[in-house]
């Protein structure tokens, strides 16, 4: 059967490279830290990472390794088996607890990862009774889980609170409302305006709920995400986010919610009941995580101090870099082919980035995404940017 339409696929592969937009995989010999191992295409050899979410630097912090290495020995390998049949271990409620205190909510529930997070909240809590509006570019996990749902449907403009509360004006007749938007875009680095969206919410009767993925652990006075940020931690309903990021760069995800919320999700909620447990090696070291970030804000200091040299030095070279704070900097390309190009002659001189176009990105605003991390020197980021100056002169620029 499959050769009918073996065909019509590599039809669409070619097209796909064609039009630039294939996205090969590298191989990374070395574990994730500011410098990795490529161990083949392009430059084979030690680059300098710019392209991790590994905010922190904490994926080899030798803190969290050491946690997972007695992880291991203590908890075992897996669970083999769901929360609520036999995958439930003192590490997973130890894990949720401290979860809760961090973010200021009321109970959480562990996932797989956060899209199984996101994937597991709309279909739970709402129905064709209710509305569910979405910032048009919130991640696609949360366009997928909304899209398991009943719901009404509606969106609204990046970061446009006029639009928003048209939306609002529109569904006052549902049931439940729920505003959803990522905390920060993970394309542009923008933050989401929480403190208006609460206005919003409040006036209009509409529960919060939040993606903070890109962050928890260093968004913040002190790394607890964009609530913190805004002073609005008591007024978010629910907060979704990941430990593959910033929370060490492994795996799995939370929701972190009113305890109501949280219960029915345990119930219900059909990612959670049907996927395994996050492996107590993870839950373990991520616990490490947290007492690392509520000791000390230097790693935090130290992405700041690194983002903001990045971006001026980048903007000073004549770079178009989105506007912002984050350590998400967006070198703006424009053409897909071209990004990708940029993308290879960085890394034959030593720094690893991609080059995001259509679909990750809409047409025309192809960009290399440089993520910044503390575990980065002063020397690194200004040899990025020479770098970058150096390919640009390359490609004709």
């Amino acid at each position: 059967m499959f050769d009918n339409v073996r065909e019509d696929i590599a039809a669409t592969l070619d097209e796909i490279r064609e039009a630039g937009l294939f996205k090969p995989e590298r191989v990374i010999g070395s574990p994730q830290s500011a410098a990795v191992t490529v161990t083949g295409g392009g430059r084979p050899g030690e680059v300098l990472n710019f392209c991790a979410n590994n905010y922190l630097g904490l994926a080899d912090h030798p803190a969290v390794v050491a946690a997972a290495k007695d992880a291991l020995d203590r908890w075992g390998y897996g669970m083999a088996s769901v929360r609520f049949i036999c995958g439930t271990q003192d590490v997973h409620k130890q894990l949720e607890e401290r979860i809760s205190a961090f973010l200021g909510q009321e109970d959480t529930i562990l996932y797989s990862s956060c899209f199984d997070a996101n994937g597991g909240v709309f279909e739970t809590l709402l129905d064709e009774r209710d509305a569910v509006i979405s910032d048009a570019l919130n991640h696609a996990s949360i366009i997928d889980g909304i899209r398991l749902s009943k719901a009404r449907r509606h969106r609204y403009a990046n970061r446009d609170m006029a639009e928003l509360e048209a939306q609002l004006k529109a569904t006052q007749d549902a049931r439940r409302r729920l505003i959803v938007t990522d905390g920060v875009f993970s394309m542009d680095g923008y933050i989401a305006p929480l403190r208006e969206i609460c206005d919003l919410a409040d006036r209009y009767g509409a529960m919060v709920m939040v993606d903070d993925s890109h962050a928890v652990g260093f968004v913040g006075p002190g790394g607890r995400g964009t609530p913190e940020l805004h002073g609005v931690m008591d007024r978010v309903d629910i907060i979704t986010g990941t430990l593959g990021k910033a929370l060490g760069g492994a795996s799995g995800g939370y929701v972190a919610a009113r305890s109501e919320i949280v219960a029915l999700l345990r119930q219900r909620s059909r990612p959670y009941l049907f996927s395994n447990s996050l492996a107590p090696v993870i839950a373990a070291a991520s616990l490490t995580v947290l007492d690392l970030l509520e000791k000390s804000g230097d790693l935090r200091e130290r992405l700041a101090a690194n983002t903001q040299l990045f971006r001026t030095k980048m903007t000073e070279a004549g770079f178009e870099i989105l506007p912002g704070e984050h350590a998400i900097a967006p070198v703006m390309i424009g053409d897909a082919a071209k990004a990708g190009r940029l993308a290879e002659l960085l890394l034959e001189r030593g720094v690893y980035v991609i080059g995001f176009s259509y679909p990750v990105v809409p047409h025309g605003q192809a960009r290399i995404r440089v993520q910044l991390s503390a575990a980065h020197s002063t020397e690194d980021v200004e040899r990025a940017v020479a770098a970058f100056i150096d390919a640009r002169a390359a490609l004709g620029e």
